[in-house]
């Protein structure tokens, strides 16, 4: 009797903190990250540091610094945790304190702050393991607040970056061919971080923040945002090449510039 043969097995799907070459790959252009990646809204860095008890702050996964800066601006004591030592030195041009290791491997030393709080970073972190760990560092009142951006480009660029991803990098652990839309993208970061506090207990009920703001790009701003991404930063570097190759040609069809709404979402929890 003739069998139908069964689809090989596919692999578990990972989770993102799980990747951890794609985690520790930012480092490979540190000066292009700090260009093209975006600040935080001025009013989210004002409500963290309002919220906390004082000025101690833990910046998990601080990579160059950019929100480090900006906590320190607003009058913060910054110490950074991160564990590309590439992202670490250029943080430390700027006179951020930075240590480097993972968080979750992170020895404390007893030290204790006011927030933890990490950008485009805590998804890099087991959001349990990770909440646990603030919660001991954290002194009585202290924040955790995990933030990030997402960005969501007009359609037909969106369309064409993920045309040529797909052809380039068919085995990126990213399917380019079904990704979700921006507020699916950013449910998911803060869902998994509320539900990692919760987990780890010890802290209040997670506030979610929202910011919604439009930038403007050039094609080469973008391209430059677009290889700083945690879907490319891990490529060698002539498949990188031939990936922005190929985006920029078909941008050079478009506009020469293009806005692009970005959606910034908070999740923070008092210990």
């Amino acid at each position: 009797m003739p069998t139908v043969p069964s689809e090989p097995a596919r692999p578990p799907r990972l989770e993102s903190h799980q990747y951890r070459q794609i985690a520790e790959s930012f480092g490979v252009d540190p000066e292009r990250y700090d260009r093209a990646r975006p600040q935080y809204p001025d009013a989210l860095i004002e409500r963290i540091v309002a919220a906390s008890p004082g000025p101690d702050i833990l910046d998990v996964g601080c990579g160059t610094g950019i929100a480090a800066r900006q906590f320190r601006a607003a009058g913060g004591r910054v110490l950074g945790v991160e564990p590309d030592a590439r992202m670490a030195e250029f943080a430390r041009r700027s006179g951020i304190e930075v240590e480097v290791a993972t968080f979750e491997a992170w020895d404390s030393d007893g030290r204790q702050f006011d927030a933890v709080v990490a950008g485009q970073a805590w998804h890099w972190v087991d959001p349990a393991a990770g909440a646990a760990k603030a919660a001991r560092v954290l002194r009585p009142g202290g924040r955790l607040a995990a933030f990030w951006h997402v960005f969501n480009p007009p359609q037909d660029v969106a369309e064409v970056i993920a045309a040529v991803r797909q052809r380039l990098v068919p085995d990126s652990p990213f399917n380019f061919q079904a990704m979700p839309g921006a507020d699916q993208i950013a449910a998911g970061f803060t869902g998994k971080a509320a539900d990692g506090m919760r987990e780890a207990g010890g802290f209040g009920e997670p506030e979610q923040w929202r910011y919604d703001w439009e930038r403007s790009y050039t094609r080469d701003e973008w391209l430059d945002q677009l290889a700083s991404s945690g879907a490319l930063t891990h490529l060698p570097p002539d498949k990188l090449a031939e990936m922005l190759e190929a985006v920029g040609a078909a941008l050079d069809t478009m506009e020469n510039s293009f806005t692009v709404r970005l959606v910034t979402v908070a999740i923070m929890a008092r210990h």
